[in-house]
């Protein structure tokens, strides 16, 4: 079996205690397979790849996915407190929580359902398609060598249809529900660390929110605010001997629409940083502070940001964060970093073959797509340990000139390191490389190495 270099072994072997020792030497193959392999991240594409497609036993590499005894949630932990140690040693953490479909069809897969596909869609255009939706937590970090944000998978949580927990017999679980699980779960794991995450108006939710806000140490939540929502002042306080229950909320206040179109409305120009892939961008916000009610829900105080754009490009929209006493601009700033998540669902596509396994087993389903996203924060981790020696190489083309380097150079440079560990391993390989000249050999190694 190929072995890794010293570097990237150090970081591996972190999670060689989840598994058994006989199942550990097929994970191995498994991830250095998935990395190196172009195209469909199939177990057979993976064994092709690492030279094994003659071995009879090829059985056992699938039973890691689809039978083995091992915990994907204890993976998850390790990964996190990796990434957490390397990227965000300290300070507050900021995570991103996102759904994805993973398009599938197939009638023994029994947690797909038909949802709007994100990708194909737009605001003149809805389309819906058959698969499986991934709830995923990514930890948001500046990337030193990068030169931006980026929003690195360490947890993610398969969330059936609705349809699917019908034939169950099982109440339905909702998208909130799995997101408020995964984040106390989090809480679990950094129960010392300020946590914000950033997410859409999917997780705007009144019980959502109101959860995270009364943990002991607080989850800070941001995400993106409905411009109609019913807001008020805060319960005045209760005078002495005033009988009745309690009040929740005090006087109505308007609504952020109405805010908007009110001549009188205050507005502050600021410049935020990295706005959706420009470096600056002017905007104009306004803030301030309610509390948010609907009958039958639990009041959840908030601050509001409205954001108005003085080049008229985009449409005016609001954000809230549950913690007050946050800036209006930090509000902002934190909420740019989740178009990075996007960039995530992307990149695990093109070059990780999300959407290409071929497993019906529900075990292998619910292994295979977490750790292909937890495999993007794996290269990168790999990637920034190639930087200690070095600048990462950027592939640069005529009509494709780029100053940072992308995710196709991160997978470039560990395929690069993994296949030259495999040529020198393997003596016939060896034997072969004195034949071709070395600025061949190197341009066979970049032509592996950039294949998707």
């Amino acid at each position: 079996m190929p072995t890794l270099p010293d570097g990237y072994h150090s970081l591996i072997a972190i999670f060689a205690p989840v598994f058994s020792q006989r199942v550990w030497r097929h994970v191995q193959v498994l991830v250095m397979g998935a990395i190196l392999a172009p195209g469909k991240r199939t177990v057979t594409a993976v064994l092709n790849v690492m030279g094994l497609s003659q071995e009879t036993h090829f059985q056992t590499y699938h039973r890691v996915l689809n039978r083995a005894s091992w915990s994907s949630l204890a993976a998850s932990w390790i990964l996190l407190s990796v990434l957490a140690n390397t990227f965000a040693a300290r300070g507050t953490v900021v995570l991103g929580i996102d759904d994805t479909l993973e398009r599938r069809r197939g009638a023994k897969i029994k947690a797909k359902g038909i949802y709007r596909d994100a990708v194909r869609s737009s605001h003149s255009h809805f389309v819906k398609a058959s698969g499986l939706r991934w709830l995923s937590l990514m930890l948001l970090v500046p990337i030193p060598w990068a030169g931006r944000v980026g929003a690195l998978p360490f947890l993610t949580a398969l969330a059936p249809s609705e349809r699917y927990y019908q034939r169950c017999g099982r109440g339905h679980k909702k998208l909130t529900d799995w997101a408020r699980q995964l984040l106390l779960q989090v809480r679990r794991w950094l129960p010392q660390r300020r946590l914000v995450v950033v997410a859409d108006s999917t997780f705007a939710v009144l019980g959502l929110l109101e959860r995270v806000t009364r943990l002991a140490n607080p989850i800070c939540m941001v995400t993106r605010f409905r411009l109609d929502a019913a807001l008020y002042e805060p319960a005045p306080p209760r005078q002495p001997g005033q009988r009745g229950r309690k009040r929740v909320k005090g006087a109505r206040l308007p609504t952020l629409h109405q805010v908007l179109a009110d001549g009188h409305t205050v507005w502050t120009r600021v410049q935020i940083h990295h706005w959706y892939g420009e470096r600056g961008r002017p905007v104009d916000i306004t803030s301030s502070t309610a509390v948010w009610y609907h009958a039958g829900q639990s009041p959840v105080p908030i601050r509001w940001v409205l954001i108005r754009d003085p080049l008229g490009k985009f449409r005016s929209q609001a954000l809230l964060c549950t913690d007050l006493t946050v800036q209006p601009e930090q509000i902002v700033q934190w909420f740019v970093m989740r178009w990075q998540i996007e960039v995530t669902f992307r990149e695990v596509r093109t070059h990780l073959g999300v959407e290409t396994q071929r497993q019906w087993s529900d075990l292998a389903i619910a292994r295979t797509t977490p750790a292909l996203l937890g495999l993007f924060s794996l290269i990168t981790l790999l990637a920034h340990h190639s930087t200690q020696h070095g600048a990462l190489p950027i592939r640069q083309a005529a009509w494709y000139a780029k100053s940072w380097p992308t995710f196709s150079d991160t997978i470039a440079v560990v395929r690069s390191q993994l296949w030259r560990q495999i040529i020198l391993q393997r003596s016939l390989a060896a034997t072969d490389v004195h034949k071709v000249p070395p600025d061949m050999l190197e341009h066979l190694i970049d032509a592996l190495c950039y294949a998707t």
